[in-house]
């Protein structure tokens, strides 16, 4: 980020913090979700980061990256939503004395969107399809009117580049 943003930023610059919450909002909703497991309250979470993040632009330290400050009070924040929840909510269904997911499980659900981000818009769609919606190759071909084959091919062509783009998270 350039020096002059991060000082608007700073001083609280409405249009230097649209201009961050433009560029860091994947990453924080990522994070929200990832610890939430709720849309809805992971938008609420995002959303309470970005003003938490403006109300404290002043102590901003622009030495540092703002992208791991702006994602440590994103992780707080859904963490606080978690516990308010848990406090809140009795249900079967929730183990309240499991914690939320650890920031390393957070950054890699953060790199596996980011490199989706990278793919092609059809690779991406036939990758979602796949994997978020769970369809198969023909429901694919028929949800997106496409051939079979067509499909094989970007599947294939999107899994060897998020292969790629992702070999960095491969435990050694």
């Amino acid at each position: 980020m350039d020096r002059d943003l991060l000082d608007r930023f700073r001083t609280g610059d409405e249009s230097a913090v649209k201009a961050v919450y433009e560029r860091f909002r994947g990453p924080v909703f990522a994070i929200s979700m990832t610890v939430l497991h709720d849309r809805g309250l992971a938008a609420d979470a995002s959303q309470q980061t970005f003003m938490k993040a403006w109300q404290a632009a002043s102590t901003y330290d622009p030495e540092r990256e703002l992208g791991p400050w702006i994602y440590a009070i994103a992780r707080r924040t859904a963490i606080d939503i978690y516990r308010k929840q848990m406090r809140s909510v009795v249900s079967d269904e929730v183990d309240s004395t499991s914690p939320p997911p650890a920031l390393d499980t957070i950054w890699e659900v953060f790199e596996v969107r980011a490199a989706l981000d990278r793919l092609s818009d059809e690779e991406r769609q036939v990758i979602k399809l796949s994997h978020f919606d769970g369809l198969t190759h023909v429901e694919i071909a028929e949800h997106m009117d496409i051939p079979l084959g067509t499909v094989k091919s970007r599947s294939h062509r999107a899994h060897q580049k998020l292969l790629e783009l992702l070999k960095h998270l491969e435990e050694t």
